[in-house]
């Protein structure tokens, strides 16, 4: 039977009515795929550094501008590129995106200058920036509210997971083949998951009707999900949520939504600081503490596998008690564990249990910030709310290293260096206290803000 109400026939309840399909499994998949390729390509320029700046005879200090302008690039992508989708669709910007970071990082194994890697890196920046946010909102739009953040944190472990066994796929290549055999396979591999996409992604059934499309087609994404689903040929669907004309932008900061904008904003900015913070001196710190190179490299790989393990199970809390009682402790925790770093001297099982913990908590409250954007924000804006809050969450990745450089080059000691790194995890953990206190309909369960009718 069919979800009907007054008017037509409500899709939301519809799904939830039913139990998970083999069509969305698929959904979780491809977009866990996304996020794998995402990773890998955003992640392979650091795996391959070293050997193109001895080929292109360059210094560190004159390779810099090639990460940051990946990094500009992934930016600008979810700022202009991933709200895009709120208008033409999901699935065509998500096959677009493969397609054109695909072919840039193809062309980047030919790069012949210094300027042409640059070049070529800010525009596999714009096509990744403008993937993510969409794997994100695609993957939220297709699950009922009782498993969404589940899925949707599974999904996105797929970054983490792409960019760690990516990197050990470029070890192999580089020594056998040389570093552009890193970018032809970084390259094919998206154009085959465009294609994939192309030919089984169903389109978000949700955006579907909130752009007025034929009955026929939704009924058709509807009977993948459900085979034995009858719907009338003159049969309305709905989607009982807010739908207003204009541009989308402007609509993150009205409906009573601004204070809840800002606030996502700063937890994604404080917690991509971290996180790249870390992740891009904590071997260098604990080298210089004393640790071997090979016991500093794995307390990093402890980092971001602490964030794997959160992603997966943190969306079980989530979908049971709500985003409040599991965001705010969460980063609460990543500021002690954080901090605890600086005060474990050299006991590498105390490092070890820190690094852990630093990533479960400010890698999985990321994670699930993401999650939270996803469900803030209604369809017709959705992927422009998270594409904007990752955009913000980019610029704290950027300032991240560049702080702890600064902070590094001032000779600042280990302890105070680790919590000054702990002070923005408690400002994500306030953000997301007041955005549960202002906002309970959002934050406090699993479920979307109250609907305008």
């Amino acid at each position: 039977m069919a979800a009907s109400i007054a008017g037509g026939i409500d899709v939301p309840a519809w799904i939830e009515s039913r139990n998970v399909s083999r069509t969305q499994i698929l959904v979780v998949i491809l977009m866990g795929l996304t996020a794998a390729l995402d990773g890998f390509d955003a992640q392979m320029i650091g795996y391959v550094a070293p050997a193109v700046m001895r080929d292109l005879q360059v210094g560190p200090a004159q390779f810099t501008p090639v990460f940051a302008f990946g990094l500009f690039g992934l930016l600008l992508g979810c700022l202009v590129i991933a709200p895009l989708a709120d208008w033409v669709g999901r699935k065509r910007i998500l096959v677009l995106s493969a397609i054109f970071f695909g072919l840039m990082s193809l062309f980047t194994a030919w790069a012949w200058s210094l300027d042409s890697l640059i070049v070529l890196r800010f525009l596999t920046g714009l096509g990744l920036g403008g993937s993510m946010p969409n794997a994100i909102a695609m993957t939220a739009e297709y699950f009922p509210r009782r498993n969404r953040a589940f899925t949707t944190m599974v999904m996105f472990s797929g970054f983490p997971l792409g960019a760690t066994l990516g990197g050990l796929l470029a070890a192999w290549l580089i020594t056998r083949y040389g570093w552009p055999s890193v970018f032809i396979v970084g390259g094919i591999l998206p154009l085959v998951l465009a294609a994939a996409l192309a030919a089984t992604l169903p389109e978000s059934f949700r955006h579907l009707v909130l752009k007025g499309r034929a009955a026929a087609e939704v009924a058709a994404v509807l009977r993948r999900i459900d085979p034995q689903a009858q719907f009338a040929d003159d049969a309305h669907f709905i989607v009982r949520e807010e739908h207003q004309p204009g541009i989308t932008l402007i609509h993150l900061f009205r409906e009573g939504r601004a204070l809840g904008t800002v606030l996502l904003w700063i937890i994604f900015y404080c917690s991509l600081l971290d996180i790249f913070f870390l992740s891009s001196w904590l071997p260098t710190v604990l080298h210089d503490a004393g640790l071997s190179l090979s016991a500093s490299v794995v307390e990093t790989a402890l980092f971001q596998g602490g964030g794997v393990v959160a992603g997966v199970t943190l969306g079980l809390f989530i979908d049971r008690v709500g985003f409040l009682k599991v965001l705010v402790p969460v980063y609460i925790g990543a500021g002690l564990a954080i901090a605890s770093i600086g005060f474990a001297g050299t006991a590498l099982d105390l490092i070890m249990l820190a690094s852990f913990l630093s990533g479960a908590c400010v890698i999985g409250g990321q994670n699930s910030s993401n999650v939270l954007a996803a469900v803030f924000y209604p369809t017709y804006i959705r992927s422009t709310g998270v594409g904007w809050a990752l955009g913000i969450g980019r610029i704290g990745s950027i300032v991240g290293p560049v702080l702890g450089g600064m902070m590094l080059g001032a000779h600042w000691d280990r302890q105070s260096l680790f919590i000054a790194a702990a002070i923005p995890a408690f400002v994500a953990a306030g953000s997301a206290l007041i955005l549960g206190l202002t906002r309970g309909d959002t934050i406090a369960a699993p479920t979307e803000p109250a609907l305008s009718h």
